[in-house]
């Protein structure tokens, strides 16, 4: 299921999906005058964003009429600038992530094949410069509170601590990767496959697991707090953030405390999505709280597509072709806008975006030179302050699951079209999805010509346009990009693939028995998971 973040710096990006909110609160006056004086801000009123059509995310949050739930992030939305042609590198988590935070393609960093595990031994490698780096090397207090998911190692050396962020409190990945006990109130199995035979959920503070198994029905609430707290101190000290705050929401399975439980007509996702969306609405209250929101860069975003094999648990693609684990538009095309009144005037963009590009526009918002760094993202701050001009990102390379240099990204777009080199499905789709691409049945089948759609007047990609000749030189300019785009990309030795039982985040030791039992801290009095789903867990 996809996820949402919010990341917030002072100025502050917030980023929400299985949901992200970044934010960053503090940009240099002197840099804000110069980007003022080069880019004439627009002066129109707000747009509504429920007269736009979009995916499923979208959906799924609630921005459209009669899809309750969200009326936190919809009123932030409203006053926002809307992306609705925002894509991720990737399909699943961890490769989104690591595009995210470093602005550079995943396969360069080698988070590749599929995400992370319990017992991976590597993780991000320590040599990439995340932008929390770049904003702590900047004077900026910075803080992850939520899911991590690019790595633990063997002694904790793949932990956000070791990538620019002072603090941290979360889980090191998908809550579906541990055994499930409680999800809501009351004795009902949580619903969803997790890994039964993994040690219980951590939750880490720091380099230190200070729960295990993580109560889930608490957990939004303290990783609230702890957002909240941080900010409440750089406020009083002045110190300029930057708030990284990745949720586990709405990723299967659903889970929600009890202010939240069985309060939504759309069951629990409708449940945990409310709880999202209080929890955006505090860290939003203490920005206002503190008079930061006018200096604060809220930027919302999701990871991936909705995960269609969970139905009516797993979100909603919309008029986008499948979901999660594919390279159609219900895979990669995620919900995206940037919130920072009164600089950045509220309306829509169509102009392509990507999350790569987060780190390249925040660093030149903040100063930071990035010559010396190889980037996949460009700086889209002229759609910041304009949404008429033209896009800096031309194309989109969009990889699959399972990315090899050989195959390259098996998709490339350019906003208005789409050229699919290849098509395959996955299972996280659902594997009895109606149409045939969707699910894991559909192989690997390169297209020659590759499928080509107008995305603006079909975002569904339904009909292919490629033998019509008129489109002959817009299939040609595809393909040349990426033809250029894979001889210049550089592929790092995958690193999702090496594990050990040992490397498995363990509160004790992972030489104790009964293993993996015996890692609870304190003793855990749970029994085994009731729910009966003992399937291999996926991202």
């Amino acid at each position: 299921m996809a996820e949402f973040r919010v990341s917030c710096f002072q100025v502050e990006p917030a980023r929400v999906v299985n949901g992200y909110v970044v934010a960053v609160s503090g940009v240099p006056p002197v840099l804000l005058q110069q980007f003022r004086e080069a880019f004439h801000l627009s002066k129109r009123g707000p747009v509504k964003l429920l007269n736009h059509h979009t995916s499923a995310p979208y959906l799924c949050a609630g921005l459209l009429p009669g899809v309750p739930g969200t009326p936190e992030i919809d009123a932030l939305a409203r006053q926002s600038r809307y992306f609705t042609h925002s894509y991720v590198t990737s399909p699943l988590c961890s490769p989104s992530r690591a595009s995210l935070l470093t602005g550079r393609q995943h396969v360069r960093s080698g988070v590749y094949p599929g995400a992370f595990v319990a017992d991976n031994t590597l993780g991000l490698p320590r040599e990439e410069t995340t932008l929390a780096a770049i904003l702590k090397s900047k004077g900026y207090e910075t803080l992850i509170a939520g899911k991590w998911h690019l790595g633990v190692g063997l002694q904790g050396e793949y932990l956000p601590t070791h990538f620019g962020f002072d603090h941290y409190l979360g889980l090191p990945y998908s809550h579906n990767m541990c055994p499930c006990y409680t999800c809501f109130p009351g004795p009902v199995p949580c619903q969803g496959n997790c890994s039964v035979s993994k040690v219980s959920c951590p939750l880490y503070s720091d380099t230190t697991i200070v729960e295990q198994p993580v109560d889930l029905l608490s957990l939004t609430p303290r990783l609230v707090d702890t957002a909240v707290t941080f900010i409440d101190d750089a406020a009083s000290s002045g110190t300029p953030f930057f708030l990284y705050f990745p949720f586990l929401h709405v990723h299967h399975p659903q889970f929600a405390s009890e202010e939240f439980a069985g309060t939504s007509l759309r069951g629990k996702i409708g449940d945990a999505l409310r709880e999202m969306d209080w929890a955006v609405g505090r860290v939003v209250a203490a920005l206002d709280q503190h008079g930061l929101l006018s200096s604060t860069l809220i930027w919302f975003l999701s990871d991936n597509g909705p995960s269609l094999r969970r139905h009516e648990r797993g979100g909603c693609a919309g008029p986008l072709r499948c979901g999660k684990g594919t390279t159609w538009e219900g895979g990669v095309r995620v919900p995206m806008f940037v919130h920072w009144p009164p600089q950045v005037p509220p309306g829509l963009s169509d102009g392509l975006v990507s999350a790569l590009d987060l780190l390249p526009t925040v660093a030149s918002l903040v100063g930071f030179n990035t010559s010396g760094l190889t980037l996949d993202g460009v700086d889209i701050s002229p759609l910041l302050w304009d949404p008429s001009v033209p896009s800096p990102r031309q194309y989109m390379a969009v990889y699959p699951s399972s990315p090899s240099p050989e195959v390259g990204p098996l998709a490339v777009t350019s906003g208005a079209y789409k050229a699919h080199f290849y098509t395959m499905g996955s299972d996280v789709s659902d594997a009895d999805n109606y149409d045939p691409m969707c699910p894991g049945s559909h192989p690997l089948t390169p297209h020659d010509p590759p499928l080509l759609f107008h995305l603006h007047s079909d975002p569904g990609e339904r009909y292919d346009l490629a033998a019509d000749p008129q489109y002959s030189g817009v299939l040609s300019d595809l393909t040349a990009w990426r033809d250029e785009h894979m001889n210049g990309m550089t592929w790092r030795e995958p690193r999702t693939v090496p594990t050990d039982p040992s490397a498995e985040p363990c509160c004790t030791s992972p030489s104790c028995t009964p293993f993996p039992q015996c890692c609870d801290c304190p003793p855990s009095t749970l029994t085994t998971p009731s729910s009966p789903d003992t399937t291999p867990a996926t991202p």
